[in-house]
């Protein structure tokens, strides 16, 4: 598939759900029902607290871990989430820089930017704005973000170069990036790869965990760790209809479905800007 054909399917798919009021990561069998977004965030690493501080509408269990606990944010820091969704991050983030910081959320979804800003009034969150702009081209200045946060968004990109490029580009040099994603720890068979609503449900654009590491690092980020892994079931990182489709799909059968998931993993990985500043002032006092 195309570039531009799979932002378009991504598109339409997280408009719906934005219009839809759903998530990605709902569970495939009515006897789960209880297994809501509020259940699902709290899995990946979201408490009742973090939860019960942001509007409810914000949090639409699309996600795969918790870039903002793991993010060190300080009062005053100036935030950038990449692919904001409904804001939920952004409004977690919102508190922890105060009233000095700022918290910017992109998202390439007119249907979600128009449902975060909603939150953000209703909330009356006012270091919150959102911008719509693709990742790969983001709308924000050189060199004028203290912290990148991203949740599950960066696999849904068919150039994550380019999308670290940017975000390396945008960081002040000293910045910090804390994202979690999905990655894969073997190659996916084709019948997934070539599943349209696999790209929607963040398996079909994920890339192996050492090839993501390495474009992190091919942009010049320097401190590359992996801070956490942990593995999902496949009903909880794809959506209902992604699930129905691949099933269906080849006629395939239920064990081969089950073995996709030994090939996935959540990782939160962190990573920073070098201050070429202070590194050769540190090589000048050492001499």
């Amino acid at each position: 598939m195309k570039k531009k054909e799979i932002k378009k399917i991504v598109r339409e798919g997280y408009s719906r759900i934005a219009t839809q009021g759903s998530s990605c990561c709902e569970p495939l069998e009515p006897c789960c029902e209880t297994d809501t977004s509020e259940n699902i965030s709290k899995k990946i690493g979201y408490t009742s607290e973090e939860l019960g501080q942001v509007p409810k509408d914000s949090n639409l269990g699309l996600g795969c871990g918790n870039p903002v606990a793991l993010s060190s944010l300080r009062e005053g820091e100036v935030v950038l989430d990449l692919g904001a969704g409904a804001g939920f991050d952004c409004f977690l983030a919102s508190a922890r820089v105060g009233e000095r910081g700022k918290v910017i959320g992109v998202d390439m979804t007119p249907e979600m930017i128009e449902k975060a800003r909603k939150n953000a009034s209703r909330g009356n969150y006012k270091n919150v704005e959102f911008k719509l702009g693709d990742i790969e081209d983001l709308p924000i200045e050189d060199d004028s973000v203290d912290v990148i946060i991203s949740n599950c968004v960066i696999n849904l990109s068919p150039d994550k170069e380019t999308v670290f490029q940017e975000s390396f580009r945008v960081l002040q040099p000293g910045g910090r990036m804390m994202i979690s994603d999905i990655v894969l720890l073997k190659e996916l068979p084709d019948f997934i790869k070539n599943n349209v609503e696999a790209y929607v449900g963040c398996l079909s654009g994920a890339i192996k965990k050492e090839d993501y590491l390495k474009l992190i690092e091919k942009a010049g980020f320097s401190e590359i760790k992996v801070i956490e892994e942990r593995f999902f079931s496949l009903d909880c990182i794809t959506s209902d209809s992604a699930v129905k489709e691949i099933y269906e799909s080849l006629e395939t059968p239920p064990e081969k479905i089950k073995k996709v998931e030994t090939l996935l993993a959540s990782v939160s990985v962190q990573a920073v800007k070098p201050d070429k500043g202070k590194t050769e002032q540190k090589t000048s006092s050492s001499k």
